[in-house]
């Protein structure tokens, strides 16, 4: 597709040929919007430790100041995605947004501030529980990641069993979550305990109407990224075309239901960096 000095990739759907099609034609009024964890950023056993590719940056740097706007949208806080993606001061993403903790965050380039509600009661409750809960159900080896007071994590990907222990979690764990008023996100060997109401698939969609989206672009890799591909899906039947990038193949629901399948967030960070130099050829 496009150039053949910035080669592209061919969607492998009718409608992700027509979403990058337009992308490609109108660069200026196109979203593209990215989760980070296995999209920017390669999975490693303590998240603490991700950080994005080292192509990234500079992709996004040469990308962002020919589209409509660049958005991350994660399910960590935003101020951690801003520090391990590099993106604070980072030359051309003047105007880059992350939207933290599916959307219930927000940090802007242009002010370098996060707008946060605050920390949920029902958060602190569970993580108070949470240790009797992990001893309880015999998920030796997995931990716990607090974020921020919005939301907490339980990783398995360090147990002697990961997916034993992910199994065993998920009925108690949801079972915690409902007694103080949260949901239980899944993940790749881990759950997460959140306040419902939002979820990337709201940020995406309220975002990609305040940029005035005539075309979008989403990249992800995991079950939480399923409800931001449903918003593409949706703004597809409304008129306006998109294209669902899926990084990796570890969650099938979500490589299935993509247009278009990367290995992983180098190529990722590739397909962003060819994008840019072929828009602004």
């Amino acid at each position: 597709m496009g150039n053949p000095a910035h080669p592209l990739p061919t969607p492998s759907t009718q409608a992700g040929r027509e979403g990058f099609a337009a992308l490609l034609a109108r660069p200026a009024r196109a979203v593209v919007a990215l989760d980070f964890d296995g999209t920017l950023a390669d999975i490693v056993p303590d998240p603490e430790q991700s950080r994005a590719h080292p192509r990234v940056v500079p992709a996004l740097s040469a990308l962002a100041p020919l589209v409509a706007a660049v958005a991350v949208i994660t399910g960590r806080p935003a101020d951690t995605a801003v520090r391990y993606g590099g993106f604070a001061g980072a030359p051309g993403l003047d105007h880059l947004v992350v939207l933290g903790h599916y959307g219930a965050e927000r940090w802007d380039a242009a002010t370098a501030t996060v707008h946060a509600p605050a920390a949920d009661p029902g958060v602190e409750a569970v993580r108070a529980e949470l240790p009797a809960v992990l001893e309880e159900a015999g998920a030796g080896g997995a931990w716990i990641e607090e974020k921020g007071g919005r939301a907490v994590a339980v990783h398995t990907r360090r147990a002697a069993d990961p997916q034993a222990a992910f199994d065993a979690l998920r009925a108690p764990l949801a079972g915690l979550a409902a007694r103080h008023g949260l949901i239980v996100e899944p993940g790749r060997l881990v759950l997460e305990l959140r306040p419902p109401g939002m979820d990337k698939g709201v940020a995406l969609e309220e975002y990609a109407k305040e940029a005035g989206a005539e075309a979008v672009l989403y990249a992800g890799d995991d079950l939480g990224d399923l409800a931001a591909y449903a918003a593409v899906e949706k703004l597809r039947a409304q008129g306006t075309p998109g294209l669902l990038v899926c990084s990796g193949t570890a969650v099938p629901e979500l490589a299935e239901r993509a247009d278009l399948v990367l290995p992983g967030p180098e190529a990722v960070a590739d397909l962003l960096g060819n994008l840019a130099r072929q828009v602004g050829s």
